[in-house]
């Protein structure tokens, strides 16, 4: 099922306890000491990780309900007599490491309620989420002091969408009784197979989960007509209600509902399931267990506008809940038609701590009439948030000129009122007659209303480089679209075209968002703009748009590098720095004693 991450302590010549201790003790360490295990030992000083930790870390809450653990248990609880509950520890945690399960014991071994190694140093389960692959550690491989007589393999359990990492299966084991630390562990098979086990009863239950929702929601339809359903699901009968179902993945929607949807009720249901699978206070969809009456149904929260109103019913299997069905009903008078809705402006959407940052840092600068540069990428928004900030007064006035195509400003500048704001783009294409005519400018009107915009990048000559460093001091950096995925789906509803009276507006399946998600957007806002405009003109079905509609590039995403273990720590220590400190890079690169420009290029390239 997996290969072997196979742990460098079997073949290593040196005594790893002496190297670790050399370690511990800042002294040389001997030669012949595997470097995946020195590299482990550093992350775990750069983590902070005492090595003498004796408390369990502190526990991370837990999530209410888990589909893991429900299907992991049933495999659990038969394996467990074949361990010997005095002699190994088996371990189930979720993907971020948090432990959801044990069984069993070691002597002096303490089970932690997070593995990560961020909290307990180098371990096979962290290991084994690195890799997606079977993984060892075996006695002074790990940091802490406490697991230096702990031999542990762990196995990757695999969801069955996408194949992402759900979690961990790890056996433990003393050393000691094993001998000596060695590879493969004894239990290696064991684990293998009762991963193996859980996956096939995710992937069970996946399907029967899908089957129960579609099922709620023919019952809540009425079983004729027609239904448009997102992602896996097919055309299934409905009747003329208005029904959505949902369950985190999968969208079932109606005709009649897509006639009331807009996008900020669909995102407001969204929530509503989300919620209701995190809590055990609703009962299950019809009857509540020994009553005859039925559970009152949820009211979720629509927004201001929504031309309707929302009934709610969640979805169970086996007692959980997997989804909600929502019955849709049309506020008494018109429903307001979707341009009635004040749709956001594109160049300020945006609830990312690094757009926000920038957005307000330059609606501050900009209160004063001194000239301000702002400065990103191509296709950032640089130019839309120029003419934003002038308002709409100064916007009908404002004068344009544009370094690209006029390099030394003779057609802009001749004819430019004073009284009048300037913006100028693409100022790293400024020949030298413009840079002396822009120089003039300044001198001559130094209240006048300018902002520019610049792409860095490519070489410019000294005195443009001069000019730069002289607007710098009222300059505002965009950032890419890359380092703020999460606004993708708050910039998809307004940079959609407006929709054809009595049309829905385009909305998406989670599929194609998580692909939207993990394309780099080397084109920013502006390849955005045109791959959102293009499918809703040319595209000839209806419902969400799907994954398999997007262009080749962002529908199959970027080829992933394959990360050492050295990068793969630096990439979470510089994701834990951001975390910590807001999403302020600057503050990020000095916590981490790196410069900006270093971090942003490791951003790059981790794709983070």
């Amino acid at each position: 099922m997996t290969t072997t991450n196979s742990s460098p302590a079997a073949t290593a010549p040196p005594s790893l306890r002496l190297a670790r201790e050399r370690f511990l003790s800042g002294r040389p360490l001997p030669c012949g000491v595997p470097e995946e295990v020195v590299a482990a030992w550093r992350r775990a000083r750069f983590f902070g990780v005492p090595h003498d930790l004796e408390e369990p870390a502190v526990a991370p809450p837990r999530p209410v309900e888990s589909a893991l653990l429900g299907a992991a248990r049933p495999v659990l609880d038969r394996i467990v007599p074949a361990l010997g509950a005095d002699r190994s520890l088996l371990v189930l945690t979720d993907e971020r490491l948090r432990v959801l399960w044990t069984a069993g014991s070691v002597p002096g071994l303490d089970p932690c309620p997070v593995l990560s190694e961020q909290e307990v140093g180098n371990n096979s389960a962290a290991l084994a989420v690195r890799t997606r692959r079977r993984a060892e550690v075996h006695g002074p491989e790990h940091f802490l002091d406490r697991w230096q007589d702990v031999s542990a393999v762990s196995v990757p359990v695999l969801a069955p969408e996408g194949g992402r990492v759900a979690g961990t299966l790890t056996v433990a084991s003393s050393a000691s009784r094993l001998g000596t630390a060695r590879s493969p562990h004894p239990h290696a098979a064991l684990a293998e197979a009762a991963a193996a086990a859980v996956e096939t009863e995710l992937r069970a239950r996946a399907g029967r989960a899908e089957r129960v929702l579609l099922d709620a929601y023919v019952r809540a339809a009425g079983g004729s007509g027609r239904a448009v359903a997102d992602d896996a699901a097919a055309d299934r009968p409905v009747a003329d209600r208005a029904v959505v179902a949902l369950d985190g993945r999968n969208r079932l929607i109606s005709d009649s509902a897509q006639q009331l949807l807009t996008p900020e009720v669909l995102e407001a249901l969204e929530r509503t399931a989300v919620s209701a699978r995190q809590t055990d206070a609703v009962r299950e969809v019809g009857q509540p267990e020994g009553t005859g009456v039925p559970e009152p149904p949820m009211v979720p929260e629509l927004p201001e506008g929504a031309g309707s109103v929302a009934r709610i019913d969640p979805v169970r299997l086996d007692g959980v809940v997997i989804g909600i069905v929502a019955v849709l009903e049309p506020l008494a008078g018109p429903v307001p038609s979707v341009p009635a809705v004040p749709r956001p402006l594109c160049s300020l959407t945006g609830s990312s701590v690094s757009w926000r940052h920038a957005v307000g840092r330059a609606v501050e600068l900009a209160r004063s009439p001194e000239p301000l540069l702002l400065t990103g990428e191509r296709g950032t928004g640089k130019s839309a948030l120029a003419l934003e900030l002038l308002g709409t007064a100064a916007r009908a006035a404002v004068e344009i000129a544009d370094a690209a195509q006029d390099p030394g400003l003779e057609r802009a500048l001749p004819t430019w009122p004073a009284e009048r704001p300037l913006l100028l783009r693409h100022a790293e294409r400024l020949a030298q007659p413009g840079v002396a005519a822009l120089n003039s400018l300044l001198d001559t009107h130094p209240d006048t209303r300018l902002l520019v915009t610049c792409t860095p990048g490519a070489p410019v000559g000294p005195c443009l480089q001069r000019l730069l460093d002289k607007l710098s001091a009222r300059s505002v950096p965009l950032p890419p679209l890359r380092e703020r995925t999460e606004d993708i789906r708050e910039l998809l509803p307004a940079l959609a075209p407006r929709p054809a009276p009595g049309q829905p507006p385009l909305t998406w399946t989670l599929d194609a968002l998580r692909a939207l998600e993990r394309y780099p957007w080397p084109g920013n806002v502006t390849e955005l703009t045109h791959v959102v405009r293009a499918l809703a003109e040319h595209r000839r079905m209806t419902g969400p748009v799907r994954r398999a509609e997007l262009p080749d590039a962002v529908r199959e995403g970027p080829a992933a590098r394959p990360l050492s273990p050295m990068e793969h720590a630096e990439r979470a220590a510089i994701l834990e720095a951001l975390r910590r400190h807001g999403g302020n890079k600057a503050r990020a690169a000095a916590a981490l004693g790196i410069g900006r420009a270093t971090l942003y290029r490791k951003l790059r390239g981790y794709r983070v």
